[in-house]
């Protein structure tokens, strides 16, 4: 079962859908989320976003101070400012 993720920033929505993996870095360092995870809810500190999908490709986003929440396999990422890397 993937993970429903959607990745935001005060003004919009930066990524929405379905992803095999989680990678944030957080205040207490780098946190990696798979199915089935444990709900958890971390701050989130300046750093890269990566979401690895089911197929292997990654999309990357840079997120500015923020949270993390998990729960039921819905990862949601909330950052003062986010935006894709190209």
């Amino acid at each position: 079962m993937p993970l429903n993720v959607n990745v935001v920033s005060a003004d919009q929505q930066v990524w929405s859908g379905e992803a095999a993996q989680v990678t944030a870095r957080t205040t207490e360092g780098e946190i990696g989320i798979l199915p089935g995870h444990e709900p958890v809810l971390a701050i989130l500190a300046t750093g890269q976003v990566r979401v690895r999908l089911s197929d292997g490709a990654t999309v990357e986003a840079n997120a500015e101070d923020g949270f993390l929440s998990v729960e039921n396999d819905t990862v949601t990422i909330v950052s003062r400012n986010a935006s894709l890397v190209s």
